[in-house]
């Protein structure tokens, strides 16, 4: 069952401009899904959408597997959510932040010690939010927005402007929480390297279009799939014509023969005739692309 599924949603701005076209998008409940694409892809536009916080101009949008603007109150008493930068009150405290919070949705003020502890600002005592790092600062807008126990929580970007430590305290508190909690996630980003550590399923956009939907096996297959072996010998031509007596093509560049990837009894194949015919094997080796490279080629392509 998807967490949330959109059908061919699109927008524009009120110039004319395309904003997205047909976004269709199908979240895994109980996955975390990453949202992946460049500055100005539309992830912003598109989690906008989604949360109502811009009105729908076309398509739909389904959460929990309810019409989203026909059961919008029911379905946002479900949400947490962090849209770019914290919303915080600067002079208060972590728990008198929270406090204001408990008194809208109206939840247990226990909530606000167990929140506190999961994101691991329990102790932060009388330190006003004001002074809080960057990195604590997303916590405590983290810790706010599970104060009414979600089912889904939907992050834009929320390592944006951290330093590594805080980068990964971000990255093991969600996962942590879609471990013990079972929450959703969906997680947007720039940061293909980041994200990869973190999630179970990706979502590629880049100019209002979705490129690529699946798990992340999904993507490394991909990374499988665009990967090569490059032989380095002494006789590039006698390579060539062995490497084409066994079915391959080969490419030349480099310096190197370049073939797709292919098993190792016909890799080892390879070398003893190469060997059997004088040539002299420098090296074999497999050049796989990362999966930065796979999420530029996407976007150039």
């Amino acid at each position: 069952m998807y967490c949330i599924e959109t059908n061919n949603l699109t927008y524009k701005f009120s110039g004319g401009d395309t904003v997205l076209n047909d976004i269709n998008i199908q979240v895994p409940t109980g996955s975390i899904y990453g949202f992946l694409g460049p500055n100005g892809a539309g992830k912003t536009t598109t989690l906008r959408l989604i949360l109502g916080l811009l009105k729908n101009q076309t398509g739909a949008i389904t959460i929990f597997g309810k019409e989203f603007e026909a059961n919008r109150v029911e379905v946002l008493q479900n949400i947490g959510s962090l849209i770019e930068a914290p919303s915080l009150y600067a002079h208060l405290t972590a728990k008198e932040n929270l406090a204001v919070w408990q008194k809208i949705y109206q939840c247990p003020k226990e909530r606000i010690a167990e929140v506190l502890e999961i994101v691991g600002l329990a102790n932060t005592g009388k330190k006003r939010a004001g002074k809080f790092s960057l990195g604590m600062k997303q916590r405590l807008s983290i810790a706010i927005a599970l104060l009414h126990n979600p089912k889904l929580l939907i992050l834009d970007e929320p390592t944006n402007g951290l330093d590594p430590n805080g980068i990964i305290e971000i990255r093991e508190l969600l996962k942590k929480l879609n471990a013990d909690l079972g929450t959703t996630v969906v997680i947007s980003s720039h940061l293909l390297a980041e994200i990869e550590k973190m999630v179970t399923h990706v979502g590629i956009i880049h100019k209002g279009s979705v490129l690529f939907q699946g798990t992340l096996n999904d993507l490394h297959l991909k990374q499988s799939q665009s990967s090569v072996i490059n032989f380095s010998t002494d006789n590039t031509d006698k390579t060539k014509q062995i490497i084409t007596a066994n079915g391959l093509i080969p490419l030349h560049s480099n310096g190197m023969v370049t073939i797709p990837i292919t098993d190792n009894q016909t890799i080892a194949k390879i070398n003893a005739e190469l060997v059997n015919s004088g040539v002299q094997v420098y090296g074999i080796a497999t050049v796989k692309n990362d999966l930065e490279s796979i999420f530029m080629d996407l976007v150039k392509n």
